[in-house]
């Protein structure tokens, strides 16, 4: 039977687990079995620079601490080993990173499930997070939508002026 303290131990794991889940914006489970330490090296810098915390869970902890925040569905995918990387800010991040990883390592690293609130979400629905085109893509194609009209405009009206110019001097 476990002692007294590693079951502390267990229980301050899974209490700190979940306020983490309950904070984050959304995240996502992978199965990391088989990945090379230079993978996971590389990946848990990607990951640190965007701001996302990666943890290698136990399926029972992880299970008990999504109970814990509220966040249902994700049972059915706990086995095997499991990963988690948690973000706080930023949903698409964390998916374009491990997408591009499960890509790359195929047989060996592969994207379980994710959540965003506390809902749970597909693989298929992780992959398509990771395709969308980033925030500063996004941002510039909206001030292009924007800048478009008032180009038209200013394009127009210089038209004009030089047609009125062309019919006073004529």
């Amino acid at each position: 039977m476990a002692s007294e303290k590693i079951l502390q131990t267990k229980q301050q794991f899974v209490d700190d687990l979940a306020a983490k889940l309950e904070a984050a914006a959304g995240g996502v489970i992978v199965d990391y079995r088989g990945i090379t330490v230079a993978d996971d090296t590389i990946l848990r810098k990607q990951l640190r620079e965007a701001g996302i915390e990666y943890l290698v869970v136990k399926n029972t902890l992880l299970k008990r601490a999504a109970e814990k925040a509220g966040i249902t569905g994700l049972d059915e995918h706990l086995e095997g080993t499991t990963a988690i990387a948690i973000s706080n800010d930023d949903i698409i991040s964390a998916p374009k990173i491990l997408f591009e990883q499960s890509e790359k390592n195929a047989d060996v690293f592969n994207i379980k499930c994710g959540f965003i609130g506390k809902e749970a979400i597909t693989t298929a629905v992780v992959e398509e997070y990771a395709k969308l085109p980033s925030k500063e893509v996004l941002v510039s194609k909206l001030l292009f939508m924007l800048q478009s009209p008032m180009q038209r405009l200013a394009i127009a009206a210089s038209e004009i002026a030089k047609k009125k110019e062309s019919e006073e001097v004529a």
